[in-house]
């Protein structure tokens, strides 16, 4: 560890950005996907609807936590760049309100393009007399029957409103007494069980109007006797964090329900209301009932909540293919060409697996061949999140109906994919699995298989591990890397590693794995103080990491301290990072870039110099706290010559980005890196996928 003296010098917050203001300069990066015209445009209504469904979970859950801490009177500053929780808010306030902005303003402008490919999301008053009269037999036959008005009075308070849904406030007042004037307030609800956008029959074109949109044109057949004064279309967002009470909760299955059931009606935490024609009373009065700053009520240039555009994206990706991105499909395995049995293939050599360049079915298969082979006596697997329909989940069950030994482990307190890990729980305990919930206060996020086989009396271990999860679905959006490796002591490891998550046993020993809590984190700095004494003994130090988040302050302030002794230091960071690099004699060789593209990026690389003997890593863990102290995690090491040549070069091809890449300045914003004129654009996820295709020109 640093010195005292060295702690307090690269304690000055100035060196550090704030973990909120890093994430929504994150979902700035997103919308800037949307602004791109070289992205087709569907891609670019999809990363609209990223960046809502980003800002959701956001408010949920980070804002959720700040306002607990303000109501709780909490007001120390925060451990990096010195901010209290009211100050961290403010300028929350202040920057998504312009990103906001400039979203809405990113979708107006998508619009027009889009009708020119004869796609329009049109307004009530766009349609024709003859539209509107089709519009409402559709209403009276499909909507009308689904709604349902509640009215709010001294006799009926405020309904307590669902997370997330799209309300409307109807202000009414008597039609038939012109003499009352009292108005009346009612609230009805836009059905999520309807479908979102409803089409309007046209001969050449497709025309749609907003579901919102046709309830409140229609909304006075709900009030007969009465006159519709205003109509203010709002959503609520809500803390949707769980606080789960893991001791002295005797089935932490149960537990889980128990908050997901809360989970829909946590306090307010930001109001959206759309500008077309709203009631500023309305406001008011929601502001006062939701007990919502007026710093949280965001009043929207378009439609509520645009995660819509998911649907709409997958709608019209048949329909004007040219919209989309060009379909690029997942190559062969370079480690597995030419081979039949991955289990004789994995007994030569480490097989390396990088998605999604290459195909996930490999994984798929590693499991589904597992639970038919006669010879495999035992699988054991982490499950973090899996897809909806996940072939992984019916290899595992028919392993068990097959006789073997089932175990595993399944994260249920996986965010916001609770609901469905507690329902593959209850499903693999009934074919027979032994299903395992993590170790109390800590998330299992480690992406581990372990399949033990026994041949000519000879057992072997074949282990899967993995920087993502066993998602069949997301392996084809996410960039994630894994290997499969028969060596004897990987196999110990994980045969150790799964005891000590399901019996009572000490820490094991790892010949090869490091396992968080504390221990990826010593190990990391231990490596960072190599750099250092190499830099000191031949000048030849360097890192290069690629991870989602950085945000762990001890490892910052080690990196701080390399780049003080002269370590060259590359940083890959997709999201949030706490580090600011380029300032004058705290982090002047350090440089960090930012990709954000077509595909998510997922995979965690770790590279040591090591005075020339390089040290290459692979992890389910990025340099976040979270990650070092509260998680389950493993860190392995890559020890194919091959496999490590292949891992310097995706990296090199990335650090050599200008088309998606941003690069991170020393005041904490992010810019484009532009190529020098004449130089190549390169596009790293792009390129990878070329050399996925041409893998065999690549090797000759």
């Amino acid at each position: 560890m640093a010195t005292e003296e060295k702690k307090k010098e690269l304690d000055n917050p100035l060196f550090y950005n704030n973990r909120e203001l890093s994430w929504l300069a994150f979902n700035e990066r997103v919308l800037e996907e949307a602004l791109d015209m070289d992205n087709p445009l569907l891609e670019r209504l999809k990363f609209l609807a990223i960046c809502s469904s980003n800002l959701d979970e956001f408010f949920m859950v980070r804002v959720a936590g700040l306002k607990d801490q303000v109501k709780a009177g909490f007001n120390k500053p925060e451990n990096k760049a010195g901010l209290t929780p009211k100050q961290q808010l403010a300028k929350i306030a202040e920057i998504n309100h312009e990103l906001v902005r400039r979203q809405y303003e990113s979708y107006q402008t998508i619009k027009p393009q889009l009708e020119k490919e004869d796609i329009s999301i049109l307004s009530i008053e766009d349609l024709t007399i003859e539209e509107i009269e089709s519009l409402e037999t559709y209403f009276n036959e499909n909507i009308f029957p689904v709604l349902t008005p509640m009215a709010v009075d001294a006799y009926r308070p405020f309904p307590m409103l669902l997370n997330k849904s799209i309300n409307l406030a109807v202000v009414i007042q008597d039609a038939l007494d012109p003499n009352d004037n009292v108005k009346k307030t009612a609230i009805v609800q836009v059905p999520a069980v309807l479908n979102r956008f409803v089409q309007v029959e046209h001969e050449t074109k497709y025309q749609y109007v907003l579901l919102e949109d046709i309830i409140s044109h229609f909304i006075h057949k709900l009030f007969k006797g009465y006159q519709v004064h205003s109509i203010t279309e709002f959503r609520i967002t809500r803390n949707a964090d769980m606080t789960i009470h893991e001791e002295g909760a005797r089935d932490l299955l149960k537990e889980i329900e128990k908050e997901l059931k809360k989970r829909k009606w946590g306090a307010a935490v930001r109001l959206e209301v759309r500008n077309n024609k709203y009631d500023d009373k309305v406001i008011h009065f929601l502001l006062g009932v939701l007990e919502i700053h007026k710093d949280d009520l965001y009043i929207t240039n378009g439609p509520l909540d645009l995660t819509f555009l998911f649907k709409f994206h997958k709608t019209f990706s048949t329909i004007k293919d040219h919209l989309i991105y060009e379909t690029l499909i997942p190559q062969p395995p370079r480690d597995l060409e030419g081979e039949d049995d991955i289990f004789e293939a994995a007994t030569e050599r480490d097989l390396f697996l990088h998605h999604p360049y290459e195909s996930f079915e490999p994984v798929v298969d590693f499991v589904a061949d597992a639970a038919d082979d006669p010879h495999v006596l035992a699988i054991k697997q982490t499950l973090y999140r899996v897809s909806g329909d996940s072939p992984i989940i019916e290899a595992l069950k028919r392993a068990a109906e097959n006789g073997k030994q089932v175990t595993v482990l399944v994260e249920l307190k996986a965010r916001f994919d609770e609901e469905n890990n507690v329902q593959w729980a209850k499903e693999l305990e009934k074919a027979g699995c032994h299903v395992i919930y993590g170790m109390t206060y800590l998330k299992t996020h480690s992406k581990i298989t372990l399949v033990v086989r026994k041949e000519r009396d000879k057992i072997e271990r074949f282990v899967h591990l993995g920087t993502g999860n066993y998602n069949d679905q997301t392996a084809s959006l996410y960039t994630d890397m894994g290997i499969i490796t028969s060596k004897r002591k990987f196999g110990i490891d994980a045969t150790d590693f799964f005891n000590y998550l399901s019996g009572f046993t000490e820490k094991p020993k790892y010949h090869h794995l490091s396992m968080a809590p504390f221990d990826i984190r010593n190990d990391f700095i231990r490596y960072i103080n190599n750099e250092i004494r190499f830099q000191k003994q031949h000048g030849n130090g360097r890192i290069i990491a690629k991870m989602n988040s950085l945000t762990d302050k001890n490892l910052i302030m080690k990196l701080y301290e390399a780049s003080q002794a002269g370590v060259q230091i590359d940083l890959i960071v997709r999201g949030i990072c706490c580090l600011r690099p380029g300032i004058k004699g705290i982090s002047e060789n350090i440089r960090v870039i930012s990709i954000v593209g077509r595909f998510l990026e997922h995979s965690r690389i770790y590279y040591f110099h090591h005075n020339g003997d390089d040290r290459v890593f692979l992890s389910s863990a990025d340099m976040m706290t979270r990650n070092m102290v509260k998680r389950v995690e493993l860190l392995f090491p890559i020890y194919e010559p091959g496999v490590k040549s292949r891992l310097q070069k995706i990296l090199s091809i990335m650090l050599s980005d200008n088309v998606k890449a941003r690069e991170q300045h020393n005041d904490g914003t992010y810019r484009y890196i532009e190529a020098p004129k004449g130089a190549e654009k390169i596009n790293s996820q792009m390129k990878l996928f070329d050399m996925a295709y041409r893998v065999l020109e690549d090797e000759e």
